[in-house]
């Protein structure tokens, strides 16, 4: 939100803040990527593996093979090593699934950002679109609804 706050456009999936970011901005000012949520459970009773994307995906499976092959850590293989496992064994959070539209998205977020009028439009609504998220509304909203104590003006 501090990014929004500050003309960031947000690339993202569907969860968390990021829901109530889109839904504020506008689907047009968000560049969304990712499995919605009842493709991430068709894919769990399916049986996820994320090895078959490693293997079915070339971009992917460089990009994997590199980590693991020590390009990003001056040649140290054992450094991601854990995270390389993580990622082709059990992938919990479905990364290697959602690394194809992740790409496509960022396609899309280098060609808003080449249309000078497009991104600046786009951040400048990101920004114009923050005040929802102000820390003044959000406590408000917790002394009411979440902790039941009045609102005590400072003046």
């Amino acid at each position: 939100m501090k990014f929004q706050m500050n003309g960031a456009v947000t690339i993202g999936t569907l969860d968390g803040a990021n829901i109530e970011i889109r839904k504020e901005v506008g689907e047009e000012n968000f560049l969304l990527f990712g499995l919605t949520t009842p493709e991430v459970e068709a894919l769990q009773r399916s049986g996820y593996r994320p090895l078959d994307f490693y293997e079915r995906i070339p971009l992917l499976r460089e990009v994997i093979d590199g980590v693991q092959d020590g390009r990003f850590s001056k040649g140290d293989r054992s450094l991601f090593a854990p995270l390389v496992s993580e990622l082709l064994g059990r992938d919990s959070y479905m990364l290697l699934a959602d690394f194809e539209s992740y790409s496509e998205i960022q396609k899309s977020a280098s060609t808003a950002y080449s249309d000078a009028t497009q991104w600046g439009r786009m951040s400048i609504l990101n920004t114009a679109r923050s005040g929802r998220f102000s820390s003044d509304r959000s406590i408000r909203e917790y002394c009411r609804d979440i902790w039941d104590v009045p609102v005590t003006p400072l003046s």
